[in-house]
């Protein structure tokens, strides 16, 4: 169970590319195809980081995307959140009419804890992690 969905998860795998590629300009074509992302939505999702001011882009020959600032100021809980709203509340498998209303169900507190493990790690990882741990060929 995660806290984002696949939008967030391709953005963050763009900026995973670029961070461990740093300090190396990348194309979009490259990402889209290392990363299996259609390369108009990688294209999108790097013109979108760009505007947010976590990718620096430079058009023509040479030309390419790396990252706007140090690796290890960006977390990626930053990312998710241009991409989507993170809701940390639990969405109770038995239906709506359980929790919230009388005693919690059966799952109740594994899903929290769940929910919390997953915004920890979105918190707490960086960029530069992928800089440590890169598998280019």
């Amino acid at each position: 169970m995660s806290i984002y969905g696949k939008t967030a998860s391709n953005a963050i795998a763009v900026m995973s590319y670029v961070a461990a590629a740093a300090p190396q300009r990348v194309g979009s074509a490259l990402i889209a195809k290392s990363r299996d992302i259609s390369p108009a939505f990688t294209a999108k999702l790097m013109t979108q980081l760009a505007s947010a001011g976590y990718l620096s882009g430079q058009p023509g020959p040479g030309g390419g995307y790396t990252l706007a600032m140090d690796a290890d100021q960006i977390r990626l809980i930053d990312i998710v959140m241009l991409f989507e709203q993170v809701d940390t509340s639990s969405r109770c498998p038995f239906g709506p009419e359980w929790c919230g209303n009388q005693a919690p169900c059966p799952l109740h507190e594994s899903i929290v804890r769940l929910t919390e493990h997953n915004r920890q790690f979105l918190e707490q990882t960086r960029l530069s992690f992928f800089q440590k741990n890169q598998r280019f060929e």
